[in-house]
């Protein structure tokens, strides 16, 4: 005699529980009450006849059987979301921080619907963790710096190139001549990358001394906004900046280096075949090789 299966429900409580090793942090992903997760459980180690979880204060851990479980039902039910998503039609949605799609993908835009009428995209403005299946993502753009979630499909693009701009006024104020000269700069970095001018002075190959950061801002956006209007030098990524240094708005006087972090683009395992995905991937990639050659 057959033995009954468990439920879906019991075993998506477990798998979620198991991944977060939270019965709280499941019940917010499942949108279901502690009670029902932790309800769920028992039911599924009674039918099963193991304990699956170590229960303690400070959350839970998965028994060696529980992890042999967890893990094979998170690649099912990749397995089955990635079945829906072949299958399902609708939009595209690309990951990308605040900055990347104000500076760079944005004036970039036109030329894609241009080659691409057909695909209709959405954005999810992000920079770190990527959470393809909450979030319903495609495709992300991010740094080598972050570490990517498994499974994903990763393809390595390009260095990001990073340097020291400023208004063509402030730097006729200052009149900086080298590197050495940074001593004398109000130098400005974003929250985001309060290490900005240690790792340009690394990687360019100069040594400036020790350089002291005068004023930090929470947004690139802000950054360069506060170097456009003379407040001093930031050091940015290039293709932040690269239509304002085109259009003359800043001026990059020590020029920049290939930093230490690559632009990668990431496909969620679920969506890497679709036809859609495919274009966006290869144009994306065409356009950050192009800009940050």
């Amino acid at each position: 005699m057959a033995l009954p299966r468990p439920s879906l429900n019991a075993l998506r409580a477990f798998e979620a529980t198991a991944r977060l090793q939270s019965f709280s942090a499941a019940a917010d992903e499942l949108s279901v009450t502690h009670g029902a997760v932790s309800r769920h459980i028992r039911m599924l180690e009674e039918s099963l006849g193991i304990p699956l979880l170590n229960r303690n204060a400070h959350g839970t851990t998965s028994t060696e059987e529980g992890q042999r479980l967890a893990e094979g039902l998170s690649r099912a039910f990749s397995l089955i979301q990635s079945s829906i998503e072949q299958v399902r039609p609708g939009s595209l949605t690309l990951s990308c921080s605040e900055s990347i799609m104000m500076y760079w993908l944005i004036p970039r835009l036109g030329r894609f619907h241009e080659e691409h009428p057909g695909v209709e995209l959405r954005y999810n403005m992000s920079h770190g963790a990527v959470d393809f299946m909450r979030d319903n993502i495609g495709v992300a753009i991010r740094l080598s710096s972050i570490a990517p979630p498994q499974e994903v499909v990763r393809t390595d693009v390009v260095s990001e190139w990073i340097g020291p701009v400023c208004s063509a006024g402030y730097l006729r104020t200052l009149q900086l001549g080298s590197a050495a000269d940074l001593a004398r700069a109000r130098l400005m970095v974003s929250r985001t990358r309060p290490n900005a001018w240690a790792d340009w002075s690394r990687c360019c190959g100069q040594d400036p001394g020790e350089l002291r950061v005068d004023e930090a801002f929470d947004h690139f956006y802000l950054l360069i906004q506060a170097a456009k209007c003379g407040l001093g030098l930031a050091n940015v990524p290039r293709m932040l900046v690269r239509d304002d240094l085109n259009s003359g708005a800043l001026v990059a006087p020590l020029g920049f280096a290939a930093g230490p972090n690559r632009l990668e683009i990431w496909v969620a395992p679920h969506s890497s075949r679709h036809a859609d995905t495919i274009k966006l991937v290869d144009w994306l990639g065409d356009e950050l090789r192009s800009s940050e050659r």
